[in-house]
Formats: C-alpha cells, structure tokens, sequence
C-alpha cells in the first residue's frame, strides 16, 4: 500500500513539470525565468491577438507589468485577482474622472496636442488619487499607475475602450489562475494571505 501523503509519480508526468518540481531539480533563476518568459508571452500573445481581432485596446502598456507580477511575484499581496482587478478598476475611474474634472475628456491625447497646464493637472490628479484610493481600499497593484496615466494622457478616452481594459486585466487574472495553480503554485483565487504592509 502507497503513503498518500508521500510525494510520488502517481499524479502523472505532468506533476514532474510543476514549478515545485523543476524548482527541485534545476537552479531557481533559470526556470523561473523561463516560466515568466513562456507565461508572459502566452498571455500577451493572446490579448494582443484579441486586440487585433476586434480592433480595441485588449493589449496596453501597463498589462505588461501586472503579468509580471502575476507571474514573477504571484503570492505578493499587489499580485492577487482582488488587488489586480480594483487596482486596475480605480486606475481607470481616476483617471477619466481626472479628464472631466480638467476639462479634458473630448481633446486630442497629449501626444497630439502636447501638455498643456490642463493635462499636467489631470495627469497629477489621476496617479494621485489612484494610489490614494488604492490605500483606502487596501488594494495596491503598482501597475495601475501607469493604466490612470495612460487615460488621464488621453491614450485612451472612450468609456467602451475603458471598459475593454478591466476586461482584458480580468482575462489576463483568469489565465494567471489557471496557469499558476497548473504550475503547482498556491495562486490565490481571489485576496492574498500575506498582509499588505
């Protein structure tokens, strides 16, 4: 009789491919290395072809580091769904809240019209209140500062483009979900168990 407890080759070969595993038997920076280069490239990979599929914003800048968080850092407080998800969700509120607060919602982005006083404003107003928000709610997701700025810039302005970000940071959650508890590591499904400090 087998020790269930005991590890073994029972739960089948794909076991022997989890990050535990590899961890075990290869040094730890090569492949967690590897594992942030193949899971970064998937998931982008998929975003960006959504994105060119259906000509909106699926695929940004600051998507960029939240899935190297999720996938580099996935147990860190600013990596869990919850924080990744209203991080992303405040950023955008901020930030368009920021562009009618300074009159700026329906003007050419910043890369068009330059900076103007007005838009030196809002682009302060929006990072600021994103992170102020972010404290409140105990919900910090760094990359979120760029997502605020990117709208309060005026890269991205339309209320159904806005909404395509949080949906493509919701897709990009749901992917880290399953690719990190696939990989054998205790991703959580929605808050982190660590405190934020």
């Amino acid at each position: 009789m087998t020790d269930p407890t005991a590890p073994s080759d029972a739960k089948g070969p794909l076991a022997r491919l989890q990050l535990p595993a590899l961890l075990a038997r290869y040094p730890e920076r090569p492949v967690r290395a590897a594992f942030v280069f193949a899971n970064g490239f998937i998931t982008i990979a998929i975003l960006a072809a959504v994105a060119r599929i259906s000509g909106t914003p699926f695929v940004f800048p600051s998507l960029g580091p939240t899935a190297f968080l999720l996938f580099a850092t996935p147990l860190l407080p600013a990596a869990s769904p919850r924080n990744t998800l209203y991080g992303h969700a405040i950023g955008i509120a901020c930030g368009y809240g920021a562009l009618w607060a300074t009159g700026l919602a329906h003007s050419p982005p910043a890369m068009v019209e330059g900076v103007s006083w007005d838009r030196v404003i809002a682009a302060a107003l929006s990072l600021a209140a994103t992170g102020a928000v972010m404290m409140l709610l105990d919900a910090p997701h760094p990359p979120a500062g760029a997502t605020t700025l990117i709208i309060s810039l005026g890269i991205v302005t339309r209320p159904f483009h806005l909404a395509v970000i949080e949906v493509a940071v919701a897709l990009l959650v749901l992917q880290a979900v399953a690719i990190n508890r696939l990989a054998g590591t205790p991703y959580p499904l929605w808050r982190s168990s660590q405190k934020t400090p």
